[in-house]
């Protein structure tokens, strides 16, 4: 299936939707920060990247820098 970049501060729900990617068949890739995932971003290539909104040091409407 698809290889996903999740993009999520709370442990609890990056648990949850892990378990719920995984269970469907697809590679998760976790990130707990706005900074971490753009790097993992660039580094795995995703499928697909969920991301939460509001992060430290970072909104998910500011994109990053080039």
């Amino acid at each position: 299936m698809a290889r996903i970049l999740l993009i999520e501060d709370s442990p609890t729900e990056t648990a949850v939707m892990t378990q719920l990617l995984e269970r469907n068949g697809h590679e998760v890739i976790a990130s707990a920060s706005a900074e971490d995932g753009i790097a993992a971003c660039r580094r795995e290539k995703p499928d697909l990247v969920l991301m939460d909104v509001i992060l430290p040091g970072m909104n998910g409407f500011r994109p990053p820098a080039p």
